[in-house]
């Protein structure tokens, strides 16, 4: 159990600012979702110093140091990231140099730069951070597996407040890699129009959102983060149900005590299934809001799923872009927030406010 006390995001839509929320959903006819940066890094990070980083490493840096700006921390008990990806296009960069090249005259920032831990370290190198700093790679887990190590950190007393992000980018090499797969609509669609027209592959996305969670309520709090579950490939939803009901137990709740489910439901029918028996299985009466048509599916787009609850928590109100199904509830105590990643990775996380 944490609170979410800070929270800085960069992603497909007009997130940077903590003071509004989704009032102006951004609306592209595109293939996949990118970023909207902002016009001047500088003042975040070091101009002389952001010459040398690529789009996601600023992204990180500048969306870490937001989250801990708005839970009013200067130095966290530990810096811990989650991303299926990493620094693709610095790794990129490096391969085709080598290969321009022919494994000559190597540029050794590119390489530097395209390991996975490198968002993590240039974060607490900029704080002067030196505590515990940790990097998760578990593709759809990536972000779920961040959380759960700071939850631990600050249950064993190692940290009373943790920067938590998940963080993934997205290029034009792997967006064409991943088409081959099968997994991306093949025409551009309308971002905004994507759930209302199910069918084969969704359209991918990337983000940056950290989280600075802690032991104790602060008066920037947004929300409670009381526990998540994890599944990998279920062999129906039946697991994920089972996943779903223990972590009501644990806190004593039971299914009529969630207000609302945040669904990762991304326009794709094979896998959207899921969401939809879990709904009508188990909620058959809750509203569901959907966030996925404003990020895009990436490894960790559940950070952004987490952004928007915890705003819900926050405001009391449901963004009407996210709204997908049911009446917008009034009073909204506790959320169910359910996401999975092509069918494999399942993670079910619950918030309740403060």
């Amino acid at each position: 159990m944490a609170y979410i006390s800070g929270i800085g995001c960069i992603s497909p839509q007009h997130t940077m600012d903590n003071e509004v929320f989704l009032e102006e959903a951004v609306n592209q006819q595109a293939l996949f979702l990118q970023c909207i940066q902002p016009n001047s890094y500088k003042e975040f990070i070091n101009p002389i110093l952001s010459r040398r980083l690529s789009k996601i490493i600023k992204m990180g840096i500048t969306s870490a140091l937001i989250s801990l700006k708005d839970a009013g921390i200067e130095n966290p008990g530990a810096v811990i990231t989650g991303t299926g990806l990493g620094c693709v296009e610095d790794t990129e960069k490096f391969l085709m140099t080598m290969l321009d090249n022919k494994e000559t005259l190597l540029n050794p920032t590119n390489f530097m730069q395209s390991t996975y831990n490198t968002i993590s370290s240039q974060i607490a190198i900029i704080l002067k951070c030196f505590n515990y700093n940790s990097t998760y790679v578990h593709r759809g887990f990536s972000f779920e597996s961040a959380v759960m190590d700071a939850l631990d950190l600050m249950a064993n007393g190692d940290a009373d407040n943790a920067l938590v992000g998940g963080i993934d980018e997205l290029t034009e090499n792997h967006f064409q890699i991943t088409s081959l797969l099968g997994n991306c609509r093949q025409e551009a669609e309308n971002n905004l129009e994507l759930l209302h027209h199910p069918g084969k592959g969704t359209i991918p996305g990337e983000g940056s959102v950290f989280f600075t969670l802690t032991k104790e309520q602060q008066s920037s709090t947004y929300c409670e983060l009381k526990g998540i579950k994890m599944h990998y490939k279920p062999a129906n939803f039946f697991g994920v149900w089972i996943e779903i009901k223990q972590l009501l137990e644990e806190h004593n709740l039971t299914e009529e005590d969630i207000d609302l489910l945040v669904m990762g439901t991304n326009g794709n029918q094979e896998t959207d299934i899921y969401y939809q028996q879990i709904h009508s299985s188990l909620f058959p009466n809750t509203s569901v809001a959907s966030f996925k048509h404003l990020c895009g599916e990436y490894y960790t787009a559940s950070a952004f799923g987490l952004l928007l609850a915890a705003n819900i928590l926050k405001r009391q109100t449901v963004p009407t872009v996210c709204q997908f199904k049911g009446d917008k509830p009034s009073n909204i105590r506790n959320i169910i927030l359910y996401n999975h990643y092509a069918g494999d990775q399942h993670s079910v996380m619950l918030l309740s406010k403060c």
